[in-house]
């Protein structure tokens, strides 16, 4: 006889034994009096024993009534619970996510995105790691982590990617180097420099960029000195172990020591990019996608707007 309870019955119940009134009950249900009635008394069948007293003047609950009332609302409330959680869940606001990126993300508004998708999804548990984009890849193919923010990545079966940011490579020299006083410099000026750079296994693409700007000057850069963070490779320069190339980005983190040159004729660009599996099928990563697609464009919108403005004015 259990077989036959529905969740119906218990809002019905509810709502009589609250109204202790059928007709009111029946208002409050966008139902008609008799069939409310009807299933008022299948519930009872089904448990065997009446959970109201009716009277021609009133209705009332029995002792069974009351208890079985405080049971109704609970398993009702339970159930409204579970769906919520579940809309919440298939929504991608509750869960736990491991996002890799590489560091110099830290210096695009990857930061301000990742702090909007936390105040945005504040049921999510969000897990950081920071490595070199081929690490990534391989960590995201793995299962690793579910989403990596990587630059100039290798495309890779089971992985896909979009581009968010694209930035212009510029030069970066000692402050007192001869070529400092400059406003801009073309590759060509680097050709007898000695060059800090970042070891080729952080990314083929992303070392192979910044070479290919040289290389299509007829050189390839005498590297003296590699560093596997822009940091350290912006100390070494400033203490004028040589130059280098480098995303537009690090003049953020340049110290005083060195000048961030635009590099002239220079038709390639360094893209951060939004990288999952290509089976990733989730909510919470597919969440976690578009507040990164939507946040940058906006930015990238905003400083285009911006470029206009300055291009524009007297």
């Amino acid at each position: 006889m259990e077989r036959d309870l529905e969740l119906r019955h218990l809002r019905y119940f509810v709502a009589v034994a609250e109204e202790l009134h059928f007709g009111r009950a029946a208002l409050r249900l966008h139902l008609a009096q008799p069939p409310l009635s009807q299933q008022i008394r299948k519930l009872e069948s089904i448990l065997g024993h009446p959970l109201f007293v009716r009277t021609s003047r009133a209705v009332r609950l029995t002792s069974a009534g009351e208890v079985f009332l405080e049971r109704a609302r609970r398993t009702l409330r339970n159930v409204e619970e579970d769906i919520e959680e579940t809309r919440i869940v298939s929504r991608g606001q509750v869960g736990f996510l491991r996002v890799g990126f590489i560091g110099s993300s830290m210096l695009t508004p990857l930061p301000a995105m990742l702090g909007l998708y936390r105040r945005e999804f504040p049921m999510v548990q969000m897990q950081l790691s920071e490595s070199y984009t081929s690490d990534m890849t391989q960590r995201l193919l793995k299962g690793v982590i579910d989403a990596a923010i990587l630059r100039d990545s290798d495309p890779q079966e089971g992985m896909r990617t979009e581009k968010l940011l694209s930035e212009p490579f510029v030069a970066v020299l000692p402050l007192q180097h001869r070529l400092a006083s400059r406003k801009s410099l073309s590759a060509a000026d680097l050709r007898e420099e000695p060059f800090v750079f970042f070891p080729p296994n952080a990314g083929r693409i992303a070392y192979q960029k910044p070479i290919s700007l040289c290389e299509a000057h007829g050189f390839r850069p005498r590297i003296v000195q590699e560093a596997p963070q822009w940091l350290t490779v912006l100390r070494l320069v400033g203490a004028e172990l040589g130059v280098t190339i480098a995303p537009a980005c690090v003049a953020a983190i340049a110290g005083p020591e060195v000048i961030c040159l635009p590099l002239r004729g220079a038709n390639v660009t360094s893209d951060i990019e939004l990288a999952l599996r290509s089976t990733e099928d989730r909510a919470i990563v597919h969440s976690f996608a578009a507040i990164a697609r939507d946040f940058f464009k906006r930015k990238d919108s905003a400083r285009n707007v911006t470029k206009r403005r300055n291009f524009l004015a007297p």
